[in-house]
């Protein structure tokens, strides 16, 4: 009976995937879900399974930070809303991918792959991480937001996006003349749609925009304070996880 390890943020998306898997394919066995890097990173240091299907951009980051962290060798099958550039790198190193509202018709294409390739396959992910960094440079990123307001819509362009953060079980998006909207993206979704030359997630709530930025100043245990435009009543703090990569960011 093989053994499936579901790692997805969107609760809905994996109830809907362990549905499907139910009806196309009894036998296997739904270990667990998963909607983060560090709680998949821990699962994988003490279990195994038999094939993963794998959500690009999690809660708190990328999914590719995964294999930073621990050696996968597991078959996987990527699962994305929206990365074309993505697409593109699994194609040219033969991983299978399913778009997001994954088909039925396309997931049971995906299992019977797995199931002809299981007694034989391994997973190398260092030519799919530098196609992925290849494909990324050329990408195109998201260029506005639709947010709503009562019966009112609005396109907001990237330019005009100060900053956005997290709050409670709400994404807010800043714009640079102190404007506040609601997004529907959770923050590590935003992660894979805004160019990473010109935003940067400095902490578990905040990613910020370059041109935001007013003042910074030295803060405890290596970190960053950042006076922000609009400013925040929520205090921005580079993490201490965060700080040696922002100061490399700042210096580009």
């Amino acid at each position: 009976m093989p053994s499936v390890l579901i790692i997805e943020d969107e609760e809905l998306a994996a109830k809907r995937l362990i549905r499907l898997l139910k009806e196309l394919a009894p036998d296997m066995n739904v270990l667990t879900s998963i909607d983060t890097v560090t709680g998949a990173v821990q699962w994988l240091s003490n279990h195994q399974a038999d094939l993963i299907f794998l959500d690009i951009h999690l809660a708190d980051g990328d999914s590719f930070s995964i294999f930073d962290q621990i050696d996968v060798k597991i078959p996987i099958i990527f699962t994305t809303a929206y990365d074309q550039y993505a697409i593109r790198a699994f194609k040219l190193n033969s991983i299978d991918y399913l778009l997001k509202p994954i088909d039925k018709e396309e997931l049971a294409f995906s299992i019977e792959k797995f199931r002809q390739a299981q007694s034989s396959q391994t997973s190398d992910f260092s030519e799919l991480i530098a196609s992925m960094k290849e494909s990324r440079t050329q990408a195109e990123y998201q260029k506005r937001f639709m947010v709503t307001s009562g019966e009112k819509i609005k396109s907001i362009p990237i330019d005009e996006v100060a900053y956005f953060f997290g709050q409670q079980k709400y994404v807010f998006l800043i714009t640079k003349d102190h404007r506040r909207h609601i997004v529907d993206f959770t923050l590590g979704k935003l992660e894979g749609l805004l160019d990473p030359n010109q935003f940067y997630r400095i902490n578990r709530q905040f990613i910020i925009s370059f041109n935001a930025i007013q003042n910074m100043f030295s803060y405890s245990k290596s970190r960053v304070k950042i006076e922000l435009d609009p400013p925040s009543d929520i205090e921005a703090i580079v993490s201490i996880e965060k700080a040696k990569r922002f100061k490399e960011w700042l210096n580009r």
